[in-house]
């Protein structure tokens, strides 16, 4: 549970810097979501969950499998 704290908190950390040194092109990123379709998007978060499944896996070891 210590892990996925430090997890979220490291996402914190990374979104948070991005919003304070490119606000307005952060601005920009989420009026051009806006656009996306609903199915591009649930496509893209899926694909993004899979990578980052993929990396954790990859940092932390396959754990035997």
């Amino acid at each position: 549970m210590t892990d996925l704290g430090a997890a979220l908190g490291l996402v914190l950390v990374i979104e948070g810097l991005i919003y304070a040194i490119a606000p307005t092109a952060m601005k920009r990123v989420v009026a051009q979501v806006l656009v996306v379709s609903p199915a591009s998007l649930r496509l893209s978060g899926l694909v993004a969950a899979a990578i980052g499944v993929l990396v954790v896996w990859a940092v932390r070891g396959s754990g035997g499998l």
